[in-house]
């Protein structure tokens, strides 16, 4: 049986951490990609993750590459390309300056792996993946964006601290862009079953969601130099492990939601099933009066931030 082909665009903390844990788990064969200013340190990251493998007990071919032709036909692509906000640059500056870096991505994979399903984690990610969308002209079910499981662990995280338990014994829920409008979904989290609201206060999960919304923040305070990537890295590779196995994961991801949600064709994050063929089916919830408003309130934002992204690249 022919192992999948993972390529991951970037191999910067995020991407090189992503080939780690797909390798680790044995997920496919791996093409790690990056346009380096000077040497070839995605091929010295490669080498060096393959040569892991017989310590840590996985066998898959791990290749760096400088240009896409490694990666033609490959099943699943992964996008981390881009770059941090830097001192003195504008909201407007890091979108522009990504979305040229994501455009220029896309259409390698367009033009290399036609079939691909497409994984976007680069920032800002709402307008990140509906631009790799656009780019590619892949049908909108391939290309989807990764928040959504990253924003739950955080959540779930902060929970099994709270209450001092398993994290494993948390279940969560959240919606909407990723970032400061996400939402919560409080009548979806649950502990061992038991409703959230029944352990904590409103305050208290209100203190939670709030250190969740800013959990990228927190930790890039605490760095000084660098930002999230182990946690990020991890819900990459979890939803490369539901497309390549077909695990039919409920999981909340940024998908392309026209109907649903009467969003009206935007990239947001709702919960989805994803398996072999990427975005299978989302999932819509009856949402109460709050949720309903919280998540209006979100998908504004989202749009608002799509159409400043396509009003500076029609100016670029």
């Amino acid at each position: 049986m022919r192992r999948a082909k993972i390529t991951i665009v970037g191999a910067g903390n995020v991407g090189a951490t992503c080939a780690h844990w797909c390798a680790a788990a044995e997920l496919g064969d791996i093409v790690l990609v990056d346009i380096p200013a000077t040497g070839d340190m995605p091929k010295g990251k490669a080498l060096d993750l393959m040569q892991a493998g017989p310590i840590a007990g996985f066998d898959c071919q791990i290749t760096g590459a400088t240009d896409y032709g490694p990666t033609e036909n490959s099943d699943v692509v992964v996008i981390t390309a881009g770059v941090a906000r830097k001192p003195g640059m504008s909201r407007d500056d890091l979108l522009t300056t990504n979305a040229r870096i994501v455009t220029e991505v896309a259409e390698k994979i367009r033009d290399t792996s036609p079939n691909a399903i497409v994984i976007v984690v680069s920032n800002p990610l709402d307008a990140m993946v509906h631009r790799t969308w656009q780019v590619t002209g892949f049908p909108h079910q391939r290309v989807v964006g990764q928040a959504g499981v990253l924003d739950t662990a955080r959540y779930r995280t902060f929970i099994a601290m709270e209450l001092g338990v398993s994290v494993e014994d948390v279940s969560a829920m959240l919606m909407g862009g990723h970032g400061d409008t996400m939402v919560p979904m409080p009548s979806c989290t649950s502990v061992g079953g038991i409703p959230v609201t029944r352990l904590l206060s409103r305050e208290k999960l209100d203190a939670l969601v709030e250190r969740t919304r800013h959990g990228g923040a927190e930790i890039v305070n605490l760095l000084k130099t660098g930002s999230a990537y182990y946690a990020p890295a991890a819900a990459t590779a979890q939803m490369v492990e539901a497309i390549v196995r077909d695990k039919k994961r409920l999981i909340p991801c940024a998908a392309y939601c026209d109907r649903e949600y009467g969003v009206g064709g935007y990239y947001v994050g709702v919960p989805v099933v994803l398996g072999r063929n990427g975005v299978e089916r989302i999932i819509e919830l009856e949402l109460d009066a709050q949720e309903k408003a919280d998540f209006e309130k979100s998908v504004a934002a989202v749009k608002q931030l799509i159409d400043t992204m396509n009003r500076l690249m029609a100016n670029a």
